[in-house]
């Protein structure tokens, strides 16, 4: 099992923690990881473009001149796609971009990220993240004296105080366990988590 230290708010060692091989030490699947992403990355799209074809643009139902005899190129429309004003041709139209992975698939790269990150010594385990108070000065702290500074910081319960201190603070998001995903932990450049949050991910996904 990895050892990694876990510090208090003041950035001090205080011990350290064994993680579970079957969750912060399997063999990193680089192609699901990707999956992972792109399936985030799509099901976020809004999907709600939309440009009015021939058939929905206002106007045009006469013919603009008579089939022969003008010297123009023959017309049915003004509002045909080669006028000014008129319709697009193959308009893009509200869709759904989403779709969905392998449940084991997605668990597996979320595997992945979190022991790329043990790998890499870029997660730093907190005895406990707790504020008396909603204070951004304290937050930003916190994170000083661990040296991190565009962080994902994950906790064990929703916490309004440790939530809204970090809210104005840039680069930097907080999450709980159940809502942690690839795209984040790989978007941030640390992850400090605190012990709380390890053992119940450890309990969910081991």
């Amino acid at each position: 099992m990895a050892k990694v230290s876990v510090y208090n708010m003041e950035g001090s060692v205080v011990g350290d923690i064994e993680l579970n091989d079957s969750v912060f030490g399997v063999e990193v699947n680089d192609h699901l990881v990707h999956l992972a992403v792109v399936n985030q990355l799509a099901n976020n799209r809004q999907g709600t473009q939309s440009t009015k074809n021939r058939s929905a643009v206002r106007g045009g139902g006469k013919k603009p001149w008579r089939q022969k005899g003008t010297g123009h190129a023959r017309q049915g429309s003004t509002r045909a796609p080669q006028w000014t004003g008129g319709g697009v041709v193959f308009a893009p139209q509200p869709r759904d971009y989403s779709y969905s992975i392998n449940k084991k698939e997605k668990r597996a790269a979320l595997k992945s990220a979190l022991t790329s990150r043990v790998n890499e010594e870029k997660i730093f385990v907190l005895d406990e993240l707790k504020f008396d108070e909603i204070k951004t000065k304290k937050f930003v702290e916190v994170l000083n004296n661990l040296k991190v500074n565009k962080a994902l910081v994950i906790i064990g319960e929703n916490d309004a105080n440790v939530v809204k201190s970090a809210k104005n603070v840039a680069n930097v998001k907080t999450a709980l366990t159940n809502t942690i995903n690839v795209f984040d932990i790989l978007k941030y450049d640390n992850v400090v988590i605190t012990k709380a949050a390890v053992e119940k991910i450890e309990e969910v996904y081991a």
